[in-house]
């Protein structure tokens, strides 16, 4: 049997038992994996909810054009929809959401307006401001405004709850969610408790965002308002789709712990997040003491990786915002306290480098001059030959030395130099701070990744 569109398969998505990665939980923790959707994304089950309302309320026309402030992933699903039911779709998103997101609402068709992420909700620059003025301005159009537009909460209520709870066959005993418009955790969390009023409805939010104080102390604090990375979650304000009354305890997540924790459920898990999901699993485990043996907890997996694959996993993207604790060039030696790098000249005889590759328990030694390294001469380079032509001891070592060992940079990651050393290269140079070289072999490396 077929489907009649794309949006019929929305819905319905797994869920995924973790394994490895919460082996050290006392619970049993299961992926409601989101990402199934069309969209990539959970928001597809609410982007079609609010439009269908909207049609029905007579709010948004035939040939209209749907207009939303959205971090990527609700413009997705907008767009798929306004493809099927012939709307257009203009969205405004930050400068602070991955480049990914942008191409690929283009790519379904929407026209997307950039908009500066370090200014108030209220200043007319923001993504939010932008998108209210442009629903003033465009003819038929409607402002959907996922944050304050009941349906998105009801989307959840009528279609994610009810599958969390037939698919746990009504054990499951938390609800985890990394939280923005509210929608998720206020619509899912209500239908749960309304079957079982002992289910625990947790939120996780992100450093720079007020929603933690505003549910312990309702107080709206700007103060606790910075810029922060993480994207999809937290707010500035708070949309009214929250019904915090749902919610029974928020934490708040570094930037960093949910970059690191997304790439760990990749890599342990062998299922491909986005930023939030790995900030949700990290809301998890600062939880961890309130779980029980016989828990059954529910984590929402927001977004599918690929729309983070040049922010979160990308290793220099991740070292740039010292979100990635690898292990470089200088770690080694500075690991390998103060030996001195054993050179020889040009002059030198290959007798002379012989005996010092026997006197410091070395396979690898650089040939310098007053310019630096111009050659190299290995333990298995130097044997062949002097095996095939014994008078070849007395010669200088610039007739018989090999090419120089590549020159790095002395932060370069030690993943980077286990791919620069081969059989053909058995090593590599840097110089310090100071101007002096140094040398890592693929021994150095062994080592290194060992510990």
């Amino acid at each position: 049997m077929w489907l009649n569109n794309i949006l019929e398969t929305i819905g319905n998505t797994p869920l995924v038992k973790l394994n490895k990665i919460t082996e050290d939980l006392p619970c049993t923790v299961l992926a409601k994996v989101e990402y199934f959707n069309p969209g990539n994304s959970i928001k597809d089950r609410m982007a079609v909810k609010m439009i269908e309302v909207a049609e029905q309320e007579g709010k948004l026309k035939p040939g209209g054009t749907i207009i939303e402030g959205t971090s990527g992933n609700t413009g997705m699903g907008l767009a798929l929809a306004a493809i099927i039911k012939g709307y257009k779709c203009i969205f405004t998103t930050t400068d602070k959401q991955s480049k990914e997101k942008v191409d690929i609402l283009k790519a379904v068709g929407a026209e997307v307006v950039v908009c500066p992420t370090n200014v108030e909700p209220e200043d007319p620059r923001s993504y939010y401001s932008v998108s209210k003025r442009l629903a003033t301005e465009v003819p038929n159009s409607f402002y959907i405004n996922q944050y304050d537009n009941l349906a998105n909460r009801l989307a959840h209520y009528e279609q994610t709850g009810p599958e969390i709870w037939e698919q746990t066959e009504g054990k499951v005993t938390h609800l985890v969610v990394a939280t923005g418009t509210g929608g998720t955790i206020s619509g899912a969390g209500k239908y749960l408790k309304e079957k079982n009023p002992n289910i625990k409805v947790w939120a996780v939010d992100s450093y720079g965002s007020l929603l933690t104080k505003y549910f312990e102390t309702g107080e709206i604090d700007m103060k606790e308002v910075h810029p922060y990375i993480t994207e999809g979650i937290g707010e500035d304000f708070v949309p009214q789709n929250y019904d915090m009354s749902v919610i029974d305890k928020f934490t708040k997540v570094t930037d960093k712990d949910g970059a690191v924790m997304a790439r760990r459920i990749a890599k342990e898990e062998g299922i491909f997040v986005g930023y939030s999901a790995g900030s949700a699993l990290q809301g998890l485990f600062q939880l961890k003491d309130s779980l029980k043996k016989d828990d059954v907890v529910v984590i929402i997996f927001h977004d599918h990786g690929s729309r983070y694959v040049a922010k979160v996993y990308n290793d220099q993207w991740m070292m740039e915002r010292g979100f990635l604790d690898v292990k470089t060039f200088k770690d080694i030696i500075n690991g390998r306290g103060t030996k001195r790098l054993i050179t020889v000249q040009p002059t030198n005889t290959v007798a002379e480098t012989v005996e010092l590759m026997q006197q410091y328990d070395i396979e690898h030694i650089p040939v310098m001059n007053g310019n630096g390294p111009i050659g190299s001469v290995s333990e298995n380079g130097l044997f062949q030959k002097v095996f095939n032509n014994p008078d070849i001891k007395s010669e200088a070592v610039e007739n018989v030395m090999e090419k120089p060992y590549p020159l790095v940079a002395f932060e370069t990651p030690v993943e980077r130099l286990s791919s620069l050393i081969t059989k053909e290269n058995g090593a590599v140079l840097a110089k310090d701070e100071k101007g002096d070289y140094h040398i890592v072999t693929k021994y150095d490396v062994l080592q290194s990744l060992a510990k």
